[in-house]
């Protein structure tokens, strides 16, 4: 086994636009218009432009360095929206990018080191901290999960469980620890769940003629809690078969039962100490909510050398 290519830090400087690096193996979701606007409306909020106590305790032409670190283990994510908020007070700042997003850090480990005027630095911090503490908490999360099935064939998808309009970030995050996106919204593809086969008095067959006669060609998940369900579903031809709460015993039953014939989804009910005896059942997908709506923060901080 070849030894670990540690990643050369990346220099952001005001010669070097934009924030986003789209030659590495992630594609960040927004583009650079739309990154600004979101940064600048974020410290809009923050009343960033206008710090009263930084204009009052700080001389206009202070300069500082300071060191984004990692005060925890984690994967990163939101980097450019960071980046951006330290550009948009400080145009001239310069940053070394020592971690990507995507890369793992340790606790005490540089992400990133900053020079540049004190005012617009110690204005854009919370701002550009909230978002990636955030982002780099479900990029960790993730990454835990993913950690936990390697060896086996399942892989760990996201939900719709999102914060509304984080939807893309939250998702894009996800991919950061290794994590794959569930469709990204209700036009994407086809999901019928239980609400939806009670509309049609559980009948599955049905359910999936009237989505094929409206939506041809569209891929089609059905949502099962029992085994019957699964065997109409096998018969109707379903894509995908989502197999809800279920114990490893009968998701076991059903992938048996299933045969190959359609992707196998497990959800519900899933955390760390259960998601490993599920994916060992031979389920395809793992679909977790609470990689976007409860992932806690990762611990980062920037400190300062006043110098």
């Amino acid at each position: 086994m070849s030894p670990e290519r540690k990643p050369v830090p990346r220099r952001v400087t005001p010669m070097s636009m934009p924030s986003i690096d789209s030659s590495g193996p992630l594609r960040f979701p927004l583009d650079q218009k739309e990154l600004s606007a979101l940064v600048r409306s974020a410290l809009d909020e923050d009343g960033a432009f206008d710090d009263v106590t930084t204009i009052a305790t700080v001389v206009s032409d202070r300069r500082i360095r300071g060191t984004l670190a990692a005060r925890g283990t984690g994967v990163i994510a939101g980097m450019a929206l960071a980046i951006e908020a330290f550009r948009i007070l400080v145009p001239k700042v310069s940053i070394r990018m020592d971690v990507e997003d995507g890369g793992r850090v340790k606790k005490g480990a540089s992400v990133a080191y900053l020079t540049g005027h004190a005012r617009g630095l110690l204005s854009a911090e919370r701002v550009a901290l909230n978002f990636l503490q955030h982002l780099s908490g479900i990029a960790t999360l993730t990454s835990k999960y993913v950690d936990a099935v390697a060896g086996t064939r399942a892989k760990i998808l996201d939900t719709r469980k999102t914060l509304p309009g984080w939807r893309r970030l939250e998702k894009y995050a996800v991919l950061a620890g290794g994590g794959m996106s569930h469709r990204f919204n209700l036009s994407a593809a086809v999901l019928i769940k239980d609400n939806h086969l009670a509309a049609v008095d559980g009948d599955v067959m049905l359910a999936i003629q009237r989505v094929r006669q409206y939506a041809p060609g569209k891929r089609i998940e059905v949502e099962c809690d029992r085994i019957e369900q699964v065997a109409q579903a096998i018969e109707a031809k379903a894509d995908i078969i989502l197999l809800d709460n279920m114990p490893p015993a009968q998701l076991r039953e059903c992938v048996d039962l299933v045969a190959g014939q359609a992707i196998i989804e497990a959800s519900g009910g899933v955390n760390l100490e259960s998601v490993r005896a599920i994916a060992e059942t031979g389920v395809d997908w793992i679909s977790i909510g609470k990689l976007t709506h409860s992932a806690p923060a990762l611990d980062l901080a920037l400190d300062f050398d006043l110098g």
